[in-house]
């Protein structure tokens, strides 16, 4: 009986961390919603919003951390129970990562207030949803424990470099038409490439519900399509 208890107890403790990763999962996308809203409606109420919200995703992920380690110290767990804790708190992480990327395009929004043009705003905020997908994606694979669902956004991040690479091309386009639009092309570069950013945070996570599945971790090269590095700084003759 007494062994029957600590299976249950453990098993509950792992229901509770696992309901902690799915919240912070909504809260990844609520917030990646919001701050888009904010930044395709020049909603600056909507962007405090999501700024003062990100306070609570990290407490959701100080609290999340605490109980982890709470059940490696007690439960001396291994194999398949041992890599459910670890995920857990990797992937937790990278949802807070998401979160604070948010909240700084919330951020941005406020500071670009009227200057950006509604059709830069438009590609920005297409591109924004393609990272909400991923998000969406590895949430279920994650639900799902399923492995063919967790490759299947690693391997679609290179699609989301694809329309950073425009965005970026876009936005430089249009900096580059009037000195007096750099400051506002700016903030709009690193909106982009905070998008982008989620897309990499949406694929460690995959990553990570790969590995808790499977036991292996992903040796492969990941899918990269971000070639903005490669544009010339001068434009040759």
């Amino acid at each position: 009986m007494a062994s029957e208890h600590i299976v249950k107890s453990f098993d509950d403790e792992l229901i509770q961390l696992n309901a902690a990763i799915a919240q912070m999962g909504e809260l990844s996308q609520t917030q990646l919603s919001g701050a888009i809203g904010a930044l395709t409606q020049r909603d600056a109420h909507l962007a405090a919003h999501v700024i003062k919200d990100d306070l609570d995703v990290d407490a959701i992920e100080r609290k999340l951390d605490a109980h982890a380690i709470r059940v490696l110290a007690l439960r001396q767990p291994i194999a398949r129970d041992l890599r459910e804790v670890l995920s857990a708190i990797k992937i937790g992480t990278e949802f807070e990562r998401i979160c604070d990327f948010a909240a700084n395009i919330a951020k941005r929004s406020i500071a670009i207030e009227d200057a950006a043009p509604d059709d830069l705003l438009k590609h920005i905020a297409e591109f924004g949803a393609l990272a909400s997908e991923q998000i969406a994606d590895v949430i279920e694979a994650f639900r799902n424990r399923n492995a063919e669902e967790a490759l299947a956004v690693w391997a679609h991040d290179e699609q989301l470099d694809d329309a950073y690479t425009i965005a970026y091309r876009r936005v430089l386009d249009f900096m580059k038409a009037d000195v007096q639009r750099v400051t506002v092309g700016a903030h709009l570069l690193f909106i982009a490439k905070n998008i982008e950013r989620i897309g990499d945070h949406a694929t460690n996570i995959a990553e990570s519900v790969y590995y808790l599945v499977t036991g292996e971790t992903l040796t492969a090269e990941r899918p990269k399509g971000d070639s903005s590095s490669l544009f010339a700084a001068v434009p040759k003759a």
